[in-house]
């Protein structure tokens, strides 16, 4: 496939990346390492630039260990060819590692103990001495702003990290975020990866317009809504996160999941690309997150980049989900629910 991948700024900061961003989840628990590096070397080819990973990868629903991914990512930059500098990478802190690296009783959880610890243990794996994006994978209430930006403004200034992002955030915790950070007079958030995707709107209510006013990247994660917009829904995918309920869908899901697979039959695309297609349109997304478990689950989701929805479609989009706030479609908070 011919195209031009297009880039944009990563929040307000001056560093471009690719509005695709490869996902690695899959790497390890169910696609091979010899796949994972043919997806790499096709992504970097189509010209995406931005791979996004985090710590704990590679232990899937019980499936793998965890520092899979990551591993692979750093055996796939150790061929060599400039992979390592073509490549713009984002990892995740948070979540247990299920070793040492852990220390007593701080699996699941932030502190500048636990993060010093695992940014040291991500590095080894991906055999680099640096992350561009070094994310928050959850919120933890019980570090206190003060304790964590002091251990992430270290790394900013020792190099091992480039800039901080946050997942999974709220609109609050970004604002009392980026307030302890203005106090230390450092840069603070510049990205939030979020769920996102025509089934799953609440973010339009307060976390996108929080971005935008702080300056903040989005990238989404589940941009398929688990594999039920890529044409999933009778017939769960291997390493989808459909597997998790797909006979407790809600009836009324269900019916906009039907009519959403018949619109876009009618329309000539794929349920995917039209998904993807539909988060492109929105300015404040920088890139949804792919996670393809296979080379042509990842073709596919390519065309993406050229589609352009026609204000019919995403009318069309909008009646069949219609957001948070049905009537009020794609206004952020106070006006989605209160006049």
């Amino acid at each position: 496939m011919d195209f031009i991948m297009k880039y944009t700024n990563l929040g307000r900061t001056g560093m471009k990346v690719s509005k695709l961003c490869l996902g690695t989840m899959n790497f390890g628990p169910y696609t091979d390492e010899k796949d994972a590096f043919t997806i790499m070397d096709r992504a970097l080819e189509a010209g995406i630039n931005f791979f996004d990973t985090a710590n704990e990868y590679g232990e899937y629903f019980g499936k793998g260990r965890t520092g899979w991914s990551e591993e692979i990512i750093g055996r796939w930059f150790k061929q060599g060819g400039g992979r390592r500098e073509k490549v713009i990478i984002s990892s995740k802190v948070y979540n247990s590692m299920n070793d040492q690296n852990d220390g007593p009783h701080n699996d699941e959880s932030l502190s500048a103990y636990k993060i010093r610890r695992h940014i040291e243990g991500s590095l080894r794996r991906l055999q680099t001495d640096h992350i561009e994006l070094y994310q928050m994978h959850h919120i933890y209430r019980e570090m206190t702003w003060e304790e964590g930006w002091e251990v992430f403004q270290a790394l900013v200034n020792q190099g091992k990290a480039y800039y901080i992002g946050s997942s999974n955030f709220a609109a609050w915790h970004i604002a009392k975020a980026q307030a302890a950070a203005e106090k230390r007079n450092f840069m603070g958030l510049v990205n939030e990866q979020h769920r996102y995707s025509l089934i799953c709107r609440f973010p339009e209510l307060e976390v996108l317009p929080a971005a935008k006013d702080y300056g903040l990247g989005i990238t989404v994660w589940g941009p398929l809504g688990g594999g039920l917009l890529g044409g999933n829904v009778k017939k769960p995918v291997e390493g989808g996160r459909v597997d998790r309920g797909i006979d407790r869908i809600q009836p009324h899901l269900r019916q906009s999941v039907e009519d959403y697979s018949k619109f876009c039959a009618e329309i000539g695309e794929s349920e995917s690309v039209v998904a993807l297609a539909w988060l492109l349109s929105n300015p404040t997304v920088t890139a949804p997150i792919l996670g393809p478990r296979t080379l042509e689950q990842f073709e596919t989701s390519l065309r993406a980049i050229e589609v352009e929805l026609s204000e019919d479609i995403l009318k069309k989009l909008d009646e069949i989900f219609p957001g948070p706030c049905p009537g009020n479609t794609g206004m952020p908070a106070p006006e989605a629910y209160a006049w």
